[in-house]
């Protein structure tokens, strides 16, 4: 057999067993996940008979976190905005004291002491008398995800990343998620760690359509702590516009560099972290 002729016959077969190989592949059923946006029935039924909190169980994570997907957040556009505080004291406008947030019980412990607002007792966007053990730039929103036991009947299907970031019934998916907040054109970033003002229940508004409900404070909507104030040059009761934000999507500034809860400062702990022990030589076994 001529030299060419051996390597057409080659070329042939190898063809034919591409193509045995290709249409096997495409025959194979392949398994495919639905992802219906109905609402769980034991959901409706619970939301439909008033019944108690919901304890949420993940079925869609069996192997390690989830991976967030990518989200596009609508901006909320002219909202009253108010400022308020870690400590605030009580007043006829504001009938709940900011000692403790809706979900920490502590939290002007935790933040440090009283974030205090007067512009003469604060120095480059915090309170002079200390450097806050949480992070300056905070937020409320009229939702809160917790109930007494688990979670509100509603969130695993209003909030948009609450199975993502479910840590158990104890632990809310909204504390500290980032958000954008912009006037005049600067923005602001900030973290979410209180539900206010006044309500705890608007998730209609928080994630939907909705505007803010009536209230005594011109229907406010957000409430900012005093370093977002001053950074966006912020009256006391002013005018808005602000978004959710994935962290991806959160630039480094003033709101990067302070607080336990931080994203920025975790994530810069655990680099630290990390360096340092590939840096440290393993134990070497000496044989006797």
């Amino acid at each position: 057999m001529k030299p060419g002729t051996i390597i057409h016959t080659v070329a042939v077969a190898l063809s034919t067993v591409t193509s045995i190989f290709s249409q096997a592949a495409v025959q194979a059923p392949v398994g495919k996940a639905k992802d219906s946006k109905k609402p769980d029935a034991g959901l409706a039924s619970n939301q439909l008979s008033g019944q108690g909190p919901l304890v949420f169980t993940p079925t869609s994570r069996t192997w390690g976190p989830a991976i967030p997907p990518a989200r596009q957040f609508s901006w909320k556009s002219d909202i009253v905005t108010t400022v308020f505080w870690v400590g605030e004291r009580p007043t006829a406008n504001n009938p709940v004291p900011n000692r403790s947030s809706s979900w920490d019980k502590n939290w002007t412990e935790s933040y440090g002491g009283y974030d205090d607002p007067d512009p003469s007792r604060r120095r480059d966007m915090l309170p002079a008398k200390f450097t806050p053990q949480q992070n300056p730039f905070y937020c409320a929103l009229p939702y809160n995800d917790k109930a007494r036991e688990g979670h509100r009947p509603e969130a695993p299907e209003v909030v948009p990343w609450f199975k993502e970031a479910y840590q158990g019934p104890a632990v809310s998916t909204c504390k500290g998620r980032w958000i954008a907040i912009r006037k005049a054109g600067k923005t602001a970033y900030a973290q979410w760690e209180d539900a206010g003002p006044f309500r705890t229940d608007h998730w209609q508004y928080v994630f939907g359509e909705e505007r803010p409900k009536p209230n005594l404070n011109r229907g406010a909507g957000l409430d900012v702590s005093p370093a977002v104030r001053d950074f966006l040059g912020m009256q006391d009761t002013d005018v808005t516009d602000w978004k959710f934000v994935e962290f991806k999507d959160v630039p480094p500034g003033p709101w990067s560099r302070h607080g336990d809860n931080n994203t920025f400062v975790i994530n810069q702990r655990k680099s630290a972290a990390a360096l340092v022990q590939s840096r440290t030589p393993s134990a070497e076994i000496i044989p006797r």
